[in-house]
């Protein structure tokens, strides 16, 4: 709605995702005036149609030791999830060479045991959320089951396994016959898989629609159709934005805008090292079999959630830029991945097929702090496939930071002065 003219507010915050959201909603239950402007509406980019897991055992980054070579092999036998379109691209090139600096076991063990603290910290408010509102969004907590259809990469998890167990995270195997015991929608080219219990999921539009409502009703005002068009700053700090429907002032400026943060932090000679990594989903009725647990396809790295409403297929990683057209070749992909592991891969009727963008870190860590050279700006973005299960975490820590009380984890491992 385009309705506003001007107006001031304790917080301004910038961005209508799931992580905007949550900031606007912590800030706002602490006793805050909080704005949110949102160039489209809430929620929609990469929280709409993502695959709604609340993956808290998702310790491990992407950026792990040879996570490169994986991909070319995989790309050279043509199964794997990632895309590069070829153009000349300098940022993206630094960027993928900044992380591939990454991929090694003392940056991995640094990630997990950051990742552990703010997913922790998330589901336990996630927790606390749904008992608090009423949020309407199918949640469910069946855990997430990793499925396999090769035997020697089914056994090569017992890694990674390994790494979450010091965490109370590591997942229950099963075999051939015990995972259709559990899940009796796989198909018979599934040869096992590790049940990770401690995961939930939902339905990520209709928490977005919901939450929104409850951001509302705690006085949280949303200008959606806001595009904003520039800062104003004084001494240090940023007093005011200027946007599509007006000028408006604060005392704190949130910068959460998803993969559409660096270049709105360079209007402020703000460097923020994440690139958009396009990600695909399919939504459709629920199949005749349906699974009854998410279902994590490992060789193809494609998420199946079920809910009680629907069904949706999602994943790839593609960096092409800003580019948000749907390419069909790879919603065929998530299709064809699907029907190597599910009896029934499909459900009759589709109703939406989706893109959108994810703000990827080079480290694949998210970025969480107050901007040194603006006292008054914080930055919430680079959450990569972990915004959903990260977000009320991060509107916690970004409200503990603005008001200096002690947050509930160590911000550190998040904080922009990382980067250097």
């Amino acid at each position: 709605m385009k309705t506003s003219t001007s107006g001031h507010s304790d917080i301004l915050v910038v961005g209508g995702g799931v992580i905007g959201l949550a900031c606007a909603y912590y800030l706002a239950r602490a006793g805050q005036t909080v704005r949110i402007i949102e160039q489209e509406h809430m929620g929609a980019g990469a929280s709409h149609g993502n695959c709604g897991l609340i993956f808290v055992s998702d310790l491990p980054p992407l950026c792990a030791p040879g996570a490169i070579g994986h991909e070319l092999i995989r790309t050279l036998k043509g199964t794997s999830p990632l895309y590069i379109q070829p153009r000349s691209d300098l940022g993206l090139a630094l960027w993928l060479l900044r992380f591939a600096a990454n991929c090694t076991r003392r940056h991995l063990n640094h990630a997990i045991k950051a990742r552990d603290a703010i997913l922790r910290v998330s589901g336990e408010l996630f927790s606390d959320l749904f008992a608090d509102e009423d949020l309407p969004c199918d949640f469910e907590q069946r855990g997430v089951l990793m499925a396999f259809t090769d035997p020697a990469t089914m056994r090569g998890y017992q890694k990674t396994n390994r790494l979450l167990e010091p965490f109370g995270l590591a997942a229950t195997f099963h075999d051939r016959a015990s995972i259709r015991q559990i899940e009796p929608a796989l198909n018979d080219g599934v040869c096992g898989g590790w049940h990770h219990r401690a995961d939930s999921h939902l339905r990520p539009e209709m928490l977005m629609s919901a939450w929104t409502r409850a951001a509302r009703d705690k006085g949280v005002h949303i200008d959606e159709g806001c595009r904003l068009e520039g800062f104003d700053t004084r001494k240090g700090g940023v007093s005011g934005a200027r946007t599509s429907i007006g000028h408006f002032t604060a005392d704190q400026f949130v910068l959460a805008a998803g993969a559409w943060t660096p270049a709105i932090a360079r209007q402020l000679g703000v460097r923020v090292p994440v690139q958009p990594g396009k990600g695909y989903s399919i939504t459709m009725d629920r199949p005749a079999v349906c699974p009854t647990i998410p279902c994590y396809l490992v060789e193809r790295n494609t998420v199946v959630t079920p809910w009680r409403s629907g069904y949706r297929l999602g994943g790839t990683m593609e960096f092409s830029g800003f580019d948000n057209r749907l390419n069909e070749r790879r919603l065929r992909n998530l299709e064809t991945s699907a029907a190597l592991y599910l009896k029934t891969p499909l459900g009759r009727r589709v109703t939406e097929q989706w893109t959108s963008l994810r703000p990827m870190s080079v480290d694949d860590l998210p970025i969480i702090d107050r901007v040194p050279q603006w006292g008054n700006l914080f930055i919430a973005t680079g959450h990569g496939m972990l915004g959903l299960s990260t977000a009320t975490g991060t509107g916690r820590l970004v409200t503990d930071m603005i008001l200096g009380r002690r947050p509930p984890f160590d911000p550190r491992p998040f904080s922009i002065g990382r980067f250097g």
